[in-house]
């Protein structure tokens, strides 16, 4: 973390949470800044889904759907934080120690930006990290596996075909 800050040009009014070695910027998503968190989710949600989910049920996922669902995580306590580069490119959200909705922007993925992302927001746990990936998810799996989360044994069944696992820091 090289400090805080604010950033210029048309996003003037975001506070900056910390800025990187690589000048990417992590800023705090409130209504202000909210569409365009909205707008990362709801790309990379379909992205990431398009694979096992009904093309119907992707196209629901519209920037206002996950605008609206994002809005009620923050109004239920969630702490929201959008990454920015040369544009926004991911978000993550942090309850209690939960982390949750990690998402990228397609064409910065694998790159290091989740990375950075995530190790912000077990910065920001209240105790030891925990998330949820779904048990299709090799990459994230991979990713959070690399960076020492351990499977809890702990599943929900999201479908009859698909369960959500539980990761957590050692």
């Amino acid at each position: 973390m090289m400090g805080a800050g604010r950033i210029g040009g048309e996003c003037n009014d975001w506070e900056a949470i910390t800025v990187t070695s690589d000048k990417t910027i992590i800023v705090t998503v409130d209504s202000s800044n909210l569409p365009e968190a909205a707008r990362i989710h709801s790309v990379s949600w379909q992205e990431s889904h398009r694979s096992f989910c009904s093309p119907d049920f992707i196209a629901l996922h519209t920037p206002e759907h996950q605008e609206k669902y994002l809005r009620e995580k923050m109004d239920q306590g969630s702490r929201l934080f959008m990454m920015i580069a040369d544009q926004p490119i991911g978000v993550v959200s942090v309850t209690g120690s939960l982390i949750e909705d990690l998402y990228m922007l397609p064409a910065y993925q694998h790159k290091g930006f989740g990375t950075r992302l995530l190790h912000f927001a077990m910065e920001h746990c209240d105790g030891t990290p925990t998330l949820w990936i779904l048990e299709n998810n090799k990459g994230a799996e991979k990713l959070y596996r690399r960076e020492g989360f351990r499977e809890t044994g702990r599943k929900n069944a999201i479908t009859d075909k698909l369960d959500e696992i539980e990761f957590s820091m050692p």
